[in-house]
C-alpha cells in the first residue's frame, strides 16, 4: 500500500530542464528521449551506481562508507519507497537512502535495520556524484525528499546523524539538533538531527498527494 500510494507523488514526476533548438520536442520523439532530469525511487538495480558514488564521496574523507554494497542492496530491496535518486539523462547524479526506525532516538542498530510501518525514517546517506557537486544539488535533493515524505502514509519524523560541520546544512533544510548521537564510528562523533514532517492535510493542500 505504501509503495502504491507514494508512486503518485508529484515530487517523483520527471521534469525537463532543457529546451531543444527549434521549439517543443515532437510528441513521437519525446517517447524515445530520456528526461533531462528525473527524480524517482531507487531499485536494487541502482545499487552499483549508488555504491560507486558513495565510495568516492566518503572513503577519501572518512576512510569508510556509511553503507556497504550489501547494505545498499538490502535497503533498496526492503524499503525502496524511502529512497530517492536524481537522474540526469538516465545517469544517477545524487541520491538519498532511508529506512524505517521505531524509537525516539537513533541507536547503533539503526545503521543496519529497517523497521517497517513506523512513523520515523532514518536517513542513512545523502551523496552527490563528484561531477555534480558545488551546484546546490544536495540541498535540492534533500528538499524534494522531505516534500516527498509528506506523501508517505504514517511518516511523521525524519532522523539522521551527521558530523558537526554539517549541522548548518541540515538546519537550513529545517532539521533541529537533538544532541550528541548514541551512534559511534571509530574516530568520529555525530550530532543527531530531527525533521518534523507535515501532516496529511498540509500535504494534500500543498503537494497534490
Amino acid at each position: 500500500i505504501m509503495t502504491h500510494q507514494v508512486s503518485r507523488s508529484p515530487f517523483l514526476k520527471p521534469f525537463y530542464t532543457r529546451t531543444p533548438v527549434g521549439g517543443v520536442i515532437p510528441r513521437t520523439q519525446r517517447r524515445h528521449t530520456l528526461p533531462a532530469s528525473e527524480f524517482r525511487n531507487l531499485t536494487p538495480q541502482d545499487a552499483i551506481s549508488v555504491f560507486e558514488i558513495e565510495r568516492e564521496a566518503f572513503v577519501s574523507v572518512s576512510g569508510e562508507c556509511p553503507l556497504t554494497l550489501d547494505e545498499v542492496l538490502n535497503f533498496l530491496s526492503q524499503c525502496p519507497e524511502l529512497s530517492l535518486g536524481w537522474f540526469e539523462e538516465g545517469q544517477l547524479v545524487a541520491f538519498i537512502i532511508g529506512s524505517g526506525w521505531g524509537k525516539e532516538r537513533l541507536e547503533q542498530e539503526a545503521m543496519t535495520q529497517h523497521i517497517p510501518e513506523t512513523s520515523a525514517v532514518h536517513i542513512h546517506v545523502l551523496s552527490v556524484h563528484r561531477h555534480a557537486r558545488q551546484q546546490g544539488k544536495g540541498s535540492i535533493l534533500l528538499w524534494r525528499y522531505l516534500q516527498y515524505l509528506r506523501c508517505v502514509p504514517g511518516l511523521r519524523r525524519a532522523l539522521l546523524v551527521c558530523e558537526e560541520f554539517l549541522v548548518p546544512f541540515y538546519q537550513k533544510a529545517g532539521f533541529k539538533e537533538k544532541g550528541p548521537s548514541a551512534i559511534t564510528v571509530p574516530n568520529l562523533t555525530f550530532q543527531e538531527m530531527e525533521y518534523h514532517i507535515g501532516g496529511a492535510a498540509y500535504a494534500r493542500r500543498n503537494s497534490g498527494c
